[in-house]
């Protein structure tokens, strides 16, 4: 086994099924290059490192100060009551997994029970494994939430790197409407590992306007897997910034499952410096009249390296499904590479399908535009850049969360001026 494999079992403490599912991962190891699902993500320098098993940390209030209640905060992968505010969410349901699976209601356990056959999916059966911790979120029928709800994942500095397994599930009832927004951050500089998987149920008519700004320590390595179910009319609108971290890989897997269930799915990815950032987007349409839109923009500067595959498919019987990918990118740098793998794959008759991958440079005639009234290079730069990215956060409805996300991007980008 690889140090990575030896060090992560070593923190196992679980029943015979989380034991089956820790032995499927060792057996069958990490996928390498010959993965067609990891062929542009080598795990190899990963595959070299131990992590310790995650301990308590202590978290300076100023690190989440911008971040508003309701929220509920985890640091190096275990929940932090103190630096959570969960007051009223009333009629919602908020918990952390740990406090769950503590109670008397074995029913909370069936969040970890979901079992993964293929070999490359190593990560989400060491989570199945090796889960202590996470965010359940249930919001009951016909119920709305006010105000967004904000979970917070801080990795902090410690003595050694650490590695920690988060499970989350938001489960929205007949109904319901909700605004959930994940903050993944550094509060200080560290080289840990999270790897973390979260279910979104929506079940008729629910709503979600789901939000994930990833902007940890430029050392860390996030593992990050989402897999949504939506049924009849449902609606899933999400948000990825992908910013920080030295490696980044989510998979977005979603099933529409129901007629006329609609997902809007926009992201950015920005690999500066040495920075290697990974989104697989596996989207199924099986119900008729369903619809999907991906709007992803992608950032290559520096030596760092973004990874997009948008994959499309169609079932046979649905019929009237409506998809549409755009994914396009923007070299700033001569070392920077991006990797853009759009698929589409239809089994039904009358839908209306569309995809298209492009990977550019900057317009040099809008380039010496700006130049010609005074803009410094890198300013310049930023700016395009900026425009260019900011389509994907544009069309957010709710005024306050659109500026803060539109802030964010801003602030990232303005590396580009620093380097």
């Amino acid at each position: 086994m690889s140090p990575l494999l030896d060090s992560l079992a070593s923190a196992f403490d679980g029943d015979a099924t989380r034991r089956a599912a820790l032995e499927a991962a060792l057996r069958d190891g990490l996928p390498h290059a010959r993965s067609e699902a990891w062929k542009y993500t080598s795990l190899r320098a990963l595959e070299r490192r131990a992590f310790a098993q995650a301990e308590p940390a202590a978290l300076d209030p100023a690190a989440i100060a911008h971040i508003p209640a309701p929220r509920a905060v985890f640091v190096n992968g275990r929940f932090d009551a103190g630096a959570s505010d969960l007051a009223g969410l009333d009629p919602a349901w908020v918990a952390p997994l740990a406090v769950a699976l503590a109670g008397d209601d074995p029913r909370e356990a069936n969040v970890l029970a979901r079992r993964y056959e293929g070999a490359d999916a190593v990560f989400a059966r060491l989570n199945a494994a090796l889960a202590r911790d996470g965010a359940l979120v249930r919001i009951p029928e016909g119920a709305r939430l006010e105000a967004p709800l904000h979970l917070v994942f801080v990795g902090a500095p410690a003595a050694a790197d650490q590695a920690w397994h988060l499970r989350h599930l938001i489960e929205l009832r007949r109904g319901a409407q909700a605004t959930v927004v994940e903050h993944h951050l550094a509060a200080g500089g560290h080289a840990h590992l999270a790897n973390t998987v979260a279910h979104v149920h929506l079940a008729q008519g629910a709503r979600l306007l789901h939000a994930r700004v990833q902007d940890e320590s430029a050392q860390a390595t996030l593992i990050a897997r989402t897999d949504a179910v939506l049924a009849r009319e449902a609606a899933y609108e999400r948000v990825d910034l992908e910013l920080g971290a030295a490696l980044s890989r989510h998979e977005l897997n979603v099933r529409l499952e129901g007629e006329a269930a609609r997902l809007s799915a926009r992201g950015v990815l920005f690999a500066d410096g040495r920075r290697h950032l990974d989104t697989r987007l596996g989207v199924e349409h099986i119900a008729r009249d369903t619809a999907c839109a991906l709007l992803w923009r992608g950032l290559g500067a520096g030596r760092g390296r973004a990874v997009f595959h948008g994959g499309i498919t169609i079932r046979a019987g649905a019929d009237g499904s409506v998809a549409d990918l755009s994914n396009k990118n923007l070299l700033l740098s001569e070392g920077a590479e991006i990797d853009a793998q759009p698929v589409l794959e239809i089994h039904a008759d009358e839908v209306k399908a569309a995809h298209g991958a492009t990977v550019g440079q900057l317009d040099p005639t809008a380039l010496f535009y700006l130049r010609a009234r005074g803009l410094p290079e890198a300013a310049a730069r930023r700016l395009l850049t900026g425009a260019f990215c900011r389509e994907v956060v544009a069309t957010i409805e709710a005024e306050p969360l659109r500026a803060t996300l539109t802030q964010v991007l801003d602030t990232a980008l303005a590396r580009l001026e620093a380097a």
